[in-house]
């Protein structure tokens, strides 16, 4: 495609190459190069490239100076620009500019576009009966849409998309080709004449007459479970405002308690059961679309089979015109739960959406263009006055985070639970999409096929591979088997420390407030409540909870009631209080549980926070065991009535070898009393919560003392706690410290590998140096 702009006359022209990178390709940046060199009357031309947009420039110095500010200012909505390098170049006497052909061979900087939500212009195409692409379900443009999920490497053309094998119609090639047209080189365009289509099968394969769309909604409304091929996956769906629906659908899919996502048509109609504040709001209508957390509404409409036991419902907006098809009509909302067995990755293709869900799903809607890669809905939460990602997936996978300095290629494995991974060159640093449980072996298999497809499209090649300490992961197992690559052992929480840092751009020495479930320390022990005092060069270990045991090991993280009894042996020796959950305990195992915490029999040794929390709610009543990771900490959280609580308990710290110890058996012990008088478990929460904050405070403070550092780092699983990390964020910051806290990269284990990733890189820069 080219286009005349130059009127020939005397004055002095110039020529200049403009490199570009950044998200710069399936966002249509090269069309608004295009459309910006003929309105400044710019010669030359554009291109993708492996490392982002390569432009040469000529004209009049004016006009020039107008186009590259248009090129920093005026960007297209879904592009961001990361570094822009000019120089000059000989006059060639180009008479046009022009879309040349991409071009492969360069080292690979280009970033790959996320997917996006279907945009305003899209959307009122959708419902206007007098467009094309009335009622179309898989309507796009260079400013929305497919992107990750589709691609199957770089540059990013049609040929390298799961869009290659649908030929363009007559129509769509002269939109691809028009500059004036919103999809002038759209690399996902399609059309009803020449696009991929919907078709909706019952569980035996049988096709469903009718309009797929409208029968798969009358199909909702009977209370039937629909698969629903998304962006990323498969989505199970059901009505949220039938209990009977809501309920089959957590038997089948064997979800006990986790709370289910909900999709709703808007705003207005998510606030008939959801408060949602500005802030909230900005976020649900964000190009990612994340699930957000929302408070419930007291007079809610929907099931309280969606999210028992919490006050917050996890809410989306629809992000594919199928979506908002799905919802134009009067319901509510519908339940959009990954489509999968609980603890298995979200099925993607239609062959595997047909063996795994079968028995849960009893209708398939489905179409014909292949997801290259599965990606989950990304979660997100306010918190702190900041957007917080406790997942982060479709949406903003698979766009960078920047390191302070650039480093090497490296591959960092993450750990087991919530498992992501990170490549790493240059100062990009880039997450996988959320992979899920190791111990699964379908996760596994996404696990290896994430690292694979990971550096295929982004063409890096790593000569080291970053792993947790733990020797039992499944990801420290699959380190080992990489004999071609250097392998370097990371250390559970100063991953942790180091993400944080990463995501905040930060190198110096900081204090490090760690606070997860488990993770393995170097001493042999479960670490979990940690005080680190460093970067990502290194760290020493400042201080710690005081070590308890957890009878039983693993068994002690699936019943919480455990390690209540572990921490009230501790605090109270042999004559325990009457607590009336210790009613529902048989003797014997009380008897059984106190040999092993005293003999080590399978009891290891953890200073977790997350055990702590795990403790205080069985000891206040609200779970003796658990059916999904994080739920009793999550329902103690839960059980905070409001802000208004100040109250803290007693606690003790204490020295061991230039290590602070924080020991909670005056906690539990207070904490016991007032359980014993009857006091109301929002209190209790409150009064723990704070303490710790407190606490956390008074550590910081006599490390500061001793150190002189003056930044706070939090990081770790327990800080997905809103209470919890507020208060910490306003005591520390009372008492004068910067505090760094997690935005867009997750708290917990999910963000593990960038950690791992910037350790690896700054080993490797020392050792060169």
């Amino acid at each position: 495609m080219e286009h005349s702009a130059r009127d020939w006359r005397n004055p002095v022209i110039y020529r200049k190459e403009i490199r570009i990178e950044g998200v710069v390709q399936g966002v249509g940046f090269r069309p608004f190069v295009y459309r910006s060199a003929l309105r400044h009357q710019i010669t030359g031309w554009v291109i993708n490239d492996t490392r982002g947009v390569l432009v040469e420039a000529e004209g009049e110095e004016r006009n020039l100076s107008g186009f590259i500010r248009c090129l920093r200012e005026e960007l297209p909505p879904l592009a961001s620009v990361t570094g822009m390098a000019i120089r000059d170049i000989a006059v060639t006497g180009d008479d046009a500019f022009r879309i040349g052909e991409s071009r492969e061979g360069l080292a690979p900087t280009a970033q790959i576009a996320v997917d996006s939500h279907v945009c305003p212009d899209c959307l009122a195409e959708l419902f206007n009966p007098a467009d094309r692409r009335y009622r179309y379900p898989f309507i796009n443009c260079t400013n929305c849409g497919p992107r990750y999920s589709l691609v199957t490497g770089l540059p990013y053309d049609r040929p390298k998309t799961t869009m290659a094998s649908f030929a363009m119609c007559s129509a769509c090639r002269e939109e691809y080709h028009d500059p004036a047209s919103r999809r002038f080189h759209a690399q996902p365009i399609a059309c009803p004449l020449c696009g991929p289509l919907l078709t909706l099968v019952d569980s035996a394969g049988r096709k469903v007459a009718g309009d797929p769309v409208a029968a798969s909604v009358a199909l909702l409304r009977q209370g039937r479970i629909v698969a629903v091929k998304g962006l990323g996956g498969y989505h199970l769906a059901v009505d949220a405002a039938n209990d009977g629906a809501v309920a089959e659908l957590r038997r089948r899919k064997a979800r006990d308690e986790k709370p289910f996502a909900l999709m709703a048509a808007d705003v207005q109609r998510v606030r008939r059961f959801a408060e949602v504040d500005a802030p909230e709001m900005v976020l649900l209508e964000s190009a990612e679309r994340p699930i957000v957390l929302l408070r419930k509404r007291e007079a809610g409409t929907l099931s309280a089979e969606i999210s028992p036991r919490n006050r917050y419902f996890g809410v989306m907006l629809p992000y594919t015109p199928l979506h908002y098809l799905l919802l134009d009509n009067d319901l509510i909302a519908l339940v959009m739960t990954s489509g999968n067995l609980s603890d298995e990755p979200i099925a993607y293709t239609d062959a595997d959406a047909r063996a795994r869900l079968a028995g849960i799903a009893d209708f398939y809607l489905s179409h014909n263009r292949d997801i290259f890669i599965r990606t989950d809905d990304s979660i997100v939460r306010m918190t702190a006055d900041r957007p917080l990602l406790l997942r982060r997936s479709r949406g903003y996978v698979p766009r960078p985070v920047f390191l302070p300095r650039p480093q090497g290629e490296v591959l960092a494995v993450g750990a087991e639970l919530k498992n992501a991974i990170c490549l790493t060159s240059g100062r990009q640093a880039v997450l996988s999409q959320h992979i899920g449980d190791l111990k699964n072996a379908e996760v596994f298999a996404s696990f290896e096929g994430a690292i694979g497809h990971l550096q295929k499209i982004l063409q890096i090649d790593p000569r080291i591979i970053a792993h947790d300490l733990h020797p039992d992961y499944y990801s420290t197992a699959y380190a080992r088997l990489r004999d071609d690559l250097i392998r370097i052992p990371v250390q559970h929480h100063h991953a942790h420390l180091a993400s944080c840092l990463a995501e905040n751009g930060v190198e110096e020495e900081v204090i490090g407030v760690i606070f997860d479930g488990i993770g393995y320390g170097e001493d042999g022990c479960i670490w979990g409540g940690e005080f680190l005092v460093g970067n990502a060069r290194g760290y020493r270990r400042a201080g710690h909870f005081r070590y308890a045991p957890m009878p039983g090991g693993d068994a002690a993280t699936k019943e919480p009631f455990r390690m209540a009894l572990s921490y009230l042996f501790q605090a109270f020796g042999e004559e325990l209080p009457p607590l009336p959950f210790l009613a529902g305990i048989p003797k014997e195992t009380v008897r059984l549980l106190r040999q092993m915490a005293e003999k080590g029999i399978n009891s290891p040794l953890t200073s977790s926070c997350g055990r702590l929390f795990d403790a205080v709610a069985a000891m206040i009543g609200l779970r003796q065991r658990v059916s999904y990771e994080g739920q009793a900490a999550l329902e103690l959280e839960m059980a905070i009535a409001g802000g208004g609580e100040t109250g803290i308990y007693s606690y003790a710290l204490t020295q061991e070898k230039d290590v602070v110890l924080f020991d909670p058996a005056p906690l539990i012990r207070a904490i016991a009393e007032e359980v014993a008088q009857g006091a109301d478990s929002a209190v209790i929460s409150a009064r723990f919560h704070n303490t710790l904050a407190a606490m956390v405070a008074e550590v910081c403070a006599e490390l500061r003392r001793r150190t002189g550092l003056n930044i706070a780092s939090l990081s770790g699983g327990v800080f997905q706690n809103r209470y919890l990390t507020e208060k910490v964020v306003k005591v520390l910051e009372a008492e004068g410290f910067r505090v760094l806290t997690h935005s867009q990269v997750p708290p917990n284990d999910g963000g593990l590998a960038l950690g791992q990733a910037f350790i690896a890189g700054q080993r490797d820069v020392a050792v060169a140096v």
